[in-house]
Parts: structure tokens; C-alpha cells; sequence
């Protein structure tokens, strides 16, 4: 039997009430897959999970492993991205059927962006109102007809899943335009086994490094045009932007260009890089910017961010863009609401995982049932992302939501409402190294080349305040390293020599290290 550090005093561990906490059970006994897990956090103790994090946060200012977040006093610039030092654990049968309803989600969403803008099937059965999709901001008119390299839309997905308070994973939302994340998943991974060794003792989570190669190989898969090896670049809108370490990761992780749009030019539609040697053809563009800054001659005209001509070679079928086209109208949150219903039309088959119950503003019905609720339900506009313009009703104000109401009401077609999901806690390392629960959500990343690889676990996101709900990395959330384990795999000890080193020097910034190299090869392509 396990002594669990959440006995004792004074560092006791009490998850919040009404809710599932992630590694202990009721009555504080650690889930079998977390008992060893809580017995080499207490032998670490506070001091320890203390200095580790002292160490995390040196290394990651260094590393320029940071983003940008909005916080009480407004924007913060180059924070370290903040990494908990206790892992999240997904037991194999768990992640197993995460992985399949996963999977059946974003081949539903594919199907889905393709009839939109072909011959609109779904509509015409009556089981998504043509209304709606042609409403959306998203909705891009200038790729009607065009079907993308290899008949990938979602090239690149990062749905979010929350655990009810039941411990049933729902899905929150589909991410399906530029989702982030996964540089700090494969960060997080190395520094976990630098930082904290020890809890690697008795665990072998799933590796999650080779996500950079899988994602190359499914933007050649769907590279046209390339009689050799097809070229790709990562195209970002520029270091002011809040990802560019994730940009500027990608880029080097996979060795090809990070570009911006004075990089890339288009001649008899096709695209080219600029190099000292001349212009060179590219087959694949990995994107990080939304539609609207694309191409100017074909949707905001003052984007000064965007490359003329580009969606004109798109069209002529001689470059694959990542994610495609148009895919943002399968991003939108009132969209979201009918995915299970795609599911059941496109696949025929019974959805994995559910939706958490959302109501359209749009259905005069289910307006007036959530407006009557306003202090119970969340409200959020449908066409944004990363947490803006969410409203938790029962941390609103009434004040607050009575404008709210107003705003809802003027266009109700920009908004849905949810029920607030109890989300579970992970046992958490504050500053002082003490351990206490926080609400998580996780975002697993999927790549979607030849077929659809789910990378095992994600980016776990943390509510780094007692109580919040907010665990958005844009509104100061943190993240998890997250494991998931092999199938029949018990928590064990490990032979001395398979253990990770046992090494946490406070380096200095080594010569080649990713991000030394990303400043060098962001410099060689703005020339």
C-alpha cells in the first residue's frame, strides 16, 4: 500500500468537490496507474518541486520557449511557457479509445469542408442548414469547386477534450485552422527528463518526438508536382506573432525554410521561394496564418501579410497548402454542434466521443432557454479562438451578462452557449513546489498525410488558478507533459540504464541549440 503525500500534513491534497480528479480516487487513494507516480512526488517533496521549477523557468527563458499571453495588466511578452512538473498519465485502454473517435472526428470533418465547397450533400439531406455554413467567417467563396493536392483539408488537427465530472471525455472543440501546441508537448517531454528523472522510474510513456517527421511526410504525401524530393516550408506571419517559437520549432525540427510572405513570390501560377541562388519551386506550404491574411487579391486587400497570387496557384492544383483553403469553416463553433450528426451521414457509424451539450443562438427556442440561464451556461462567440470572448456565466457578473444578453440577441448567429463541463484535476506543483489540484483540458494533435496518426497524448492545459476553468495558453494557462502509456503496461521499477540521466546543470545557451538555430536560419530568410 502506497502512503500517498496527500495524507500528509501540511501538504495535503484535497480535490475539488463535485469534480474527477485525475489520481486519487475518492476517499484519497491514488489510482492504481498513479500510485507510483504519488510515491516519488512525496520522496521529491516541496523543496525539490521547487528548485526543479526554479531551473524549468531559467531554462526556458534561455531556450526562448515562451508565448505571448494577456494577463490582469494586459499583454505579456515572451513568458516562459509555463510546464508543471507533475505528468499527466493516460492509461493505454484509455488513450485507445481516445485515439479512435479521434480519428472517425477528423475524417467526418474532412468529408465535411470538401462537400461544403463541392455538392453540399449534408445540405442537401437537411442535416446542416446551408444557411449557417455560407454565414460563416470562415466560409471561403474563393475555393468553391477547388479540391486540394491528395484530397486533405485537415491536414493538421487539435481538438480540444475535456474530462466531465463523471471522468467521460467529451470533445469542447475542433481546431482545425492553425492549432497550436505541439512544440511545447515535445519541449515539455525533454525537459521532464531532465528536470524530474525520477518520476520516469517507474513509467514508459509513449514517445511523441517523432511528430516533426510525421508531419513532413504528410505534407510530401500531398505535394504535387515534385518529381524529386517535394519542397516544403513553414510559413509564419512574423516574430510579433504570439506561436512564432512554435513556427520557428517546426521549421527546424523538420530542416526546411521558415519563410514569411517577402520570402515567397508567384510567377504563371506557381509558387517560389527566394534563395541567394534564385527562385525555387515550392510543392507543400505549412501555414500559419488564417485565410483572411492569405492573399490579398482574394480576401482582405490591406493584408500585408499575405502572397499575392497564391490561392491562384492553389487552384491550379501546383501547391498543397497546409491546412487547405476554406478548412476554417469546419473550425467554427456553431458548426461543432452538428459533427456527431456528420459522423452518422459521412461514416455511418455512432460517434466515439460526444459533444458537450451546446445550444445555437440561431434556434429562437434554444435562445430563450439559455438566456434564462445565463448564470449557469458558457457563452462564446463562434468564430473566434484561443478563449476570446468567452463568458463563464458563473464568473460573470450580472451586470455583465445583461449586456451580454443584448449583444447575443443583435446577432445570435455569432454566438452558442454550453453547459459548464465540471472539468477534472491533475494534481499540480505550485511556486513553492506544494502540491494542489488544477482543472486541465487536453488537446491531442492529429496529422492527416496518407492516413491519420494521432500523436500519443497532447498538449494538457492547466487552469495555473485555484478554481478557474481557463486553461488557454493566450490567457495565462500552463500545460502538462502528458503520458500515455503501452498497452499492458504496468508501473514498474526500471533497470538504472534505461532511466533518463540524471543531469540538470543550469545551462547556458548552447551553440546550436533549436532556438540559437532558429534565430540564425529566421535571419538567413529574411535575406
Amino acid at each position: 500500500m502506497v502512503e500517498p503525500f496527500a495524507v500528509r500534513e501540511p501538504n495535503v491534497y484535497r480535490p475539488s468537490r463535485g469534480g474527477f480528479d485525475e489520481v486519487f480516487a475518492l476517499g484519497g487513494i491514488p489510482r492504481e496507474h498513479a500510485q507510483a507516480l504519488v510515491a516519488e512526488l512525496a520522496r521529491l517533496g516541496p523543496a525539490q518541486l521547487a528548485e526543479a521549477g526554479r531551473l524549468r523557468d531559467a531554462i526556458f527563458v534561455q531556450q526562448g520557449i515562451t508565448f505571448d499571453a494577456t494577463g490582469e495588466d494586459g499583454p505579456v511578452r515572451d513568458r516562459p511557457f509555463p510546464l508543471d512538473l507533475v505528468p499527466r498519465i493516460l492509461p493505454a485502454d484509455e488513450w485507445a479509445s481516445i485515439e479512435r473517435g479521434l480519428e472517425q472526428r477528423i475524417r467526418a470533418l474532412n468529408h465535411f469542408v470538401d462537400d461544403v465547397y463541392h455538392g453540399r450533400e449534408v445540405v442537401r439531406a437537411g442535416v446542416v442548414p446551408w444557411r449557417l455554413v455560407v454565414s460563416r467567417s470562415h466560409f471561403a467563396r474563393a475555393v468553391h469547386g477547388v479540391r486540394p493536392p491528395g484530397g486533405v483539408y485537415c491536414h493538421v488537427a487539435g481538438c480540444d477534450l475535456v474530462r466531465d465530472a463523471d471522468g467521460s471525455w467529451k470533445v469542447l472543440e475542433d481546431n482545425v485552422r492553425t492549432p497550436s501546441g505541439i512544440s511545447y508537448v515535445l519541449e515539455n517531454r525533454v525537459a521532464m527528463t531532465r528536470l524530474v528523472p525520477r518520476l520516469f522510474q517507474h513509467y514508459r510513456p509513449r514517445p511523441v518526438d517523432h511528430y516533426p517527421q510525421l508531419l513532413l511526410a504528410a505534407l510530401r504525401a500531398v505535394a504535387p508536382g515534385a518529381d524529386e524530393e517535394a519542397t516544403v516550408v513553414v510559413w509564419t506571419p512574423g516574430p510579433h506573432n504570439s506561436a512564432y517559437f512554435e513556427h520557428a520549432f517546426l521549421a527546424r525540427q523538420m530542416g526546411v525554410e521558415l519563410v514569411e510572405a517577402t520570402d515567397l513570390v508567384v510567377r504563371d501560377d506557381v509558387l517560389y521561394m527566394r534563395t541567394t541562388a534564385g527562385l525555387r519551386r515550392v510543392h507543400a506550404v505549412y501555414r500559419r496564418l488564417d485565410d483572411d491574411f492569405a492573399d490579398p487579391l482574394e480576401f482582405r486587400p490591406d493584408s500585408l501579410l499575405g502572397v499575392p497570387g497564391l490561392v491562384r496557384a492553389y487552384r491550379a492544383g501546383t501547391v498543397a497548402v497546409a491546412n487547405a483553403f476554406g478548412t476554417g469553416v469546419a473550425d467554427d463553433k456553431a458548426i461543432y454542434h452538428y459533427v456527431p450528426a456528420m459522423i452518422r451521414f459521412y461514416l455511418g457509424e455512432e460517434p466515439i466521443l460526444d459533444n458537450v451539450e451546446t445550444y445555437l443562438m440561431s434556434d429562437r427556442a434554444a435562445r430563450e432557454h439559455a438566456l434564462s440561464r445565463m448564470d449557469e451556461l458558457v457563452f462564446k462567440p463562434t468564430g473566434e479562438s484561443g478563449g476570446k470572448g468567452v463568458f463563464i456565466g458563473p464568473q460573470t457578473e450580472p451586470d455583465v451578462l445583461a449586456g451580454l444578453a443584448d449583444v447575443v440577441r443583435a446577432q445570435p448567429d455569432r454566438w452558442i452557449a454550453q453547459e459548464v463541463v465540471q472539468l477534472s484535476t491533475v494534481p499540480t506543483a505550485g511556486p513553492d513546489g506544494r502540491i494542489a489540484p488544477r482543472h486541465v483540458d487536453l488537446r491531442p494533435f492529429a496529422v492527416f498525410g496518407e492516413g491519420i496518426t494521432i500523436v500519443p497524448g497532447g498538449l494538457t492545459r492547466v487552469a495555473m488558478v485555484e478554481g478557474s476553468m481557463v486553461v488557454n495558453s493566450s490567457r495565462g494557462g500552463g500545460s502538462k507533459d502528458t503520458w500515455v502509456l503501452e498497452p499492458g503496461d504496468r508501473p514498474g521499477p526500471r533497470p538504472a540504464d534505461e532511466l533518463p540521466p540524471p543531469v540538470v546543470p543550469l545551462p547556458g545557451l548552447r551553440q546550436g541549440s533549436d532556438w540559437t538555430g532558429q534565430q540564425q536560419q529566421q535571419q538567413q530568410g529574411r535575406g
